[in-house]
Parts: structure tokens; sequence; C-alpha cells
């Protein structure tokens, strides 16, 4: 049942009105002032690459921190506890560090606007065309996630149906999008940014306080051996062996979904691609990844609090330990909102509705950016409509971001009917993202991968992950976990990226590669090196500007965090 059926709903006054009014207004200026440096469909779709890195790091983290990251781990936090932490120091940070390091020399000096562009210099047409389709798809299907969560915000705080909360919602991203492309998406989200953290702070100390901090928390947890310490982590899995659940998570969430997710998603690819330089490139994920090591301690602990002192919650919480079928009065997913109405007091309100709002239109707004660059240039340029002069598609780009998202409002319906929207989200990742990822991983790295091997590739391991989810689905194998967890959908990325390195090989062994000279500043050994290296000039000198040093500094951060929550 939904937060606002249940009659609980956030006892908001007026002036939690006007703040969040005074938000949006500030939004859509964002996106008026936007528009007037757009000249060209380079401006709207890339920001004409002409951005700092510290604005496009910290776009690159706030890009994620929609309603993935804030309904879906604090509804981990409350379902599974520490565990979640998994999806940032194992299933994030080296994937960041890797896509900074290695992956974006080659998608910001080859000048691709794509990361399916990418795939057909690589391979051709066909690759090209498979991933365009399954990308746009991806977005729109995860854009419905976003839309879904801050339209249930305003459901829960004007008390207005959900499917109009949903519909305003959707036309005040729209608005700022369409207006002013890329830089009002980046700008806004690094406002955005600061106003989640405004309200994921006083949120985790304030109930950290109610229940006596950290010890408080752990004493009240029912299951302490599985929500105290993150690993073999098998609660959040699903998989009961701890040896296959320890394999699953490092394999299938910590490789093959992370950095399926990270490497090749152009939702946070592109926010590199509108950097200044190769070197403020290869910054953007590094300097993201700094915030994002640290984002679990007020996302992750948020979501444990909610399920001890919500007594909804921690009703509904019992029920499913008893009864894994039982039906609740809420679900996890209103965990951060059940712990705003239980610890803020009415001065917070507002800072905190205001904080998730943000938080939902900067994860919809980077999925929608996103879709409407690679429909105009990789679907509708290449395919459909060639050779017309830069303003056509400047006015193809506005108007497919209207048709986004009035298709993102479709499938939000989607998003509500899951328990747990993180589940429903790797599900997806283990589809579209880990097949993306093996032909990737595989064509940088092996110059005789050809371009039969590409599509067949991607279009095998797409079929396996689907294969897999509709095994755990129909109860034909449990192995794999329990399928309102998180365990099918590492097992299907795993299955997802095996196959496709397999029937890229064999292919490759059948068939013609393309010629050297067709693939240098595309594959890794035909690339020289000093295209990808950082540059020492401008605003680039400086050795705390090294992505090397950028790179160290956040790993040894994690693998001390790992050991302190070990």
């Amino acid at each position: 049942m939904l937060l606002a059926e249940a009659n609980f709903r956030l006892d908001a006054q007026a002036v939690d009105y006007v703040l969040l009014g005074f938000y949006f207004v500030i939004v859509l200026g964002i996106g008026v002032l936007a528009r007037r440096s757009i000249s060209s469909s380079l401006d709207f779709f890339l920001s004409g690459r002409s951005l700092p890195a510290w604005v496009t790091g910290l776009a690159f983290v706030s890009a994620n921190l929609g309603a993935v990251e804030v309904f879906g781990m604090t509804a981990n936090g409350a379902q599974f506890g520490i565990p979640t932490v998994h999806y940032y120091w194992i299933g994030a940070i080296p994937a960041m560090v890797f896509l900074g390091i290695v992956m974006m020399p080659f998608y910001y000096g080859s000048k691709v606007r794509s990361v399916p562009e990418y795939l057909n210099r690589r391979f051709g047409p066909a690759s090209h065309l498979v991933n365009g389709i399954s990308f746009a798809t991806a977005q729109v299907l995860i854009s419905g996630i976003n839309l879904f969560a801050l339209g249930s915000v305003v459901n829960v705080l004007l008390g207005w149906p959900l499917w109009l909360s949903i519909v305003l919602s959707a036309a005040i991203v729209l608005t700022y999008t369409a207006i002013g492309g890329l830089s009002a998406a980046i700008y806004n989200e690094v406002l955005q940014f600061f106003v989640i953290v405004a309200m994921l702070i006083p949120l985790t100390v304030v109930g950290l306080h109610r229940v006596g901090g950290w010890e408080g928390l752990v004493d009240r947890i029912a299951d302490k051996g599985n929500e105290i310490s993150s690993w073999p982590g098998t609660n959040l899995t699903g998989i009961g062996d701890a040896t296959l659940s320890v394999l699953g998570i490092v394999f299938g969430l910590g490789f093959v979904l992370s950095f399926g997710y990270w490497t090749t998603n152009f939702a946070e690819v592109q926010r590199g691609l509108s950097a200044k330089s190769m070197s403020a490139a290869k910054r953007t994920p590094l300097i993201g990844a700094f915030p994002k090591t640290l984002l679990p301690l007020v996302i992750v602990i948020p979501g444990m609090l909610a399920a001890v002192i919500s007594p909804e919650l921690a009703a509904a919480k019992a029920q499913l330990a008893a009864n894994p079928n039982a039906t609740t009065d809420v679900q996890f997913n209103d965990a951060i909102k059940l712990l705003i109405r239980d610890v803020l007091p009415n001065g917070m309100l507002g800072v905190a509705i205001t904080g998730l709002a943000a938080s939902f239109m900067a994860g919809m707004a980077a999925n929608v950016s996103a879709f409407n660059t690679v429909f105009t240039y990789d679907i509708w340029q290449t395919y459909i409509r060639k050779n017309r002069p830069d303003a056509y598609y400047l006015k193809v780009g506005r108007v497919i971001t209207i048709v986004g998202v009035v298709a993102a409002i479709g499938t939000a319906f989607i998003a509500a009917g899951y328990e747990n929207i993180m589940t429903y989200l790797q599900t997806l990742f283990s589809f579209f993202n880990a097949p993306l990822f093996a032909t990737f991983i595989l064509g940088l790295f092996w110059k005789r991968m050809t371009p039969a091997a590409g599509w067949s590739g991607l279009v095998a391991g797409t079929l396996s992950a689907l294969a897999v989810f509709i095994l755990a689905n129909s109860g034909a194998v449990t192995w794999f976990g329990s399928p309102d967890s998180q365990g099918p959908s590492f097992v299907g990325a795993g299955a997802a990226f095996v196959v496709d390195i397999l029937v890229s090989v064999i292919v490759s062994v059948r068939t013609k590669p393309k010629p050297d000279k067709e693939l240098t500043g595309l594959v890794w050994s035909l690339t020289p090196r000093e295209s990808r290296k950082h540059g020492e000039e401008g605003e680039d000198r400086g050795w705390y500007r090294k992505p090397s040093v950028l790179a160290g500094g956040v790993l040894v951060l994690t693998v001390v965090l790992n050991i302190i929550f070990w």
C-alpha cells in the first residue's frame, strides 16, 4: 500500500511549501539561463564540451542520486542493513576509477557524442543500432523509477492522486530539460547535490540521536548476524551458501553490474563528455567518487534507522521475516518518507521534502538528457533523417525530450508494483548493462574482435540474462536466490557477461575483423599513449589534479571504510 493511502501524510506547514516552491523557481530559472548559451545541437546535448571538472564531477554523482539511490538504497538499508554498502564500495568506486583512468580517454579522445556512437565506430551499424535501441528503452524505464518516486513525494505532501502527482512532476523536469538542454540538467544537478546532502545529514544525525547513537541502533536490530556485518551478505543476495553469496557480490555486482553500469551508461558518461578538456573528462568520475564513497553513511544508515524507529515499517519487516509473501501496509520503499515523518521537526520538513524532490529530479533529468541525445544522434540522424541542418536536430532533440517524458509517465507505474525498486533496477541492469560491458571490454582490449561479434554478443548476453530472470521468477531454479532478492540479478549479470564473451570470441574467430587503421583511437593497443595522458596546462596544472592521485586517494578511503564495516 502506498504511503499516502495508509493515512500518515507528512504534516507540512506553509513555510515548507514556500521553500519547495522557491526551489522549483530556481530550477526553472537555471533552465531559462542555460537556454541563452545554446546555439547548436552540440550545445544542447553536450554543453559545447565547455564545463570545468568540478561541475561535471558533482553532476556525475548527483545524476546517480535519484530514486535509485535515495529510495532504493534506504529501502535496501531498511531491508538488508549494512550489506547494502557493497553497492558503493564494491559496486561503484572501483568501476568509477576504471572509467576515469582507462575508458574516458577513449570516449573523449575519439570525440564521440554518445556511447552507442563509440560502438558504431568500433563495430559498425548493427551493434550501434542494437545498443541505441536498448539504451533508449532502458532510460525510459529508469526515468519511470525516478518519476514514480518524485510523484509519490508530491502525493504524500499534497494528498493528490498518484497519477496527478506523477504528471505534475514530469512537467517540471520536462520544462527545464527541454529549454536548457544538458547545461540546465548539469547545473541543476550541482545545485541538487547540495540540497540532497542538506536533507540527508540532519536526517541521519537526528535519527541516530533518537535511538542512542550507533550502539543504540545496533541493539535494536533483530537480525544482527546478517544486518550488521557486510559479509557474506546472504540476506542481500538471497543465496544461502556464503561462498556463492560472496562470489555473487564480487563478480556479479562488483565486476559485471558495476563496471557495466559506470563505464557504459551514457547518462553518467555524458557528464564527462561535456568537460572542457581530456584531463577534466578523466577527473569527472574521480571527483564524483569521493562523495560517492561517503554517501552510505547518510543513505544506508537512515534506512536502518527507519526500520527500527517507524512502527509501521518495523511491523512490516517482522511480518515479512515470518512470511515473505505477507501483505503489509507499507513498503521498504517508504523508509525515507517514514523517517522524515518520525524524526524531523516541522521546521526541517521543507528542507527534507525539497531534498527528495531534488534527488528524483536529478536522476530523471540525467536519464532524459541521455535519452534525447542517443535517440537524436544515434537513431534519428543516423538511420531516419540524415544530412539535415544542425538546427533541425536541435528541434528534434527538444521534441523527443517531450516524447521521452511522456513515455516515462507510463513506465512509472511499472516501478510502483515493486516492494523494493532496487530489485527492479538491478534486473534492468542485468539485461542492458552487463552484456554491453562485456562487448566493450573485449572490443577495447582485443583488436581481433569483429563487427559481427559485436552485435551477436550483445543479443546473446541479453537473452541469457532474460533466461535467468524467467527461471528465477518461475521457481524452476532456486539457487539463484528468491525472486524478491537481488541474487537473481547478480547471477543474470554474470551469465550475460560470460555468454557475451564466449559468443563474441567464437564469432570473431570465424569472421573478418576491421583493419588496424580503422581502429586507431578505439582500441587500447592501437592508440598512442600520448593521447591518453593528463594535461599539465592551465586549469589542469597541479599535482592534486592528476587523475592518478585522485584515483589512489579514493581507493585508499574505500579500503579503510570496508575494513571499518567488515
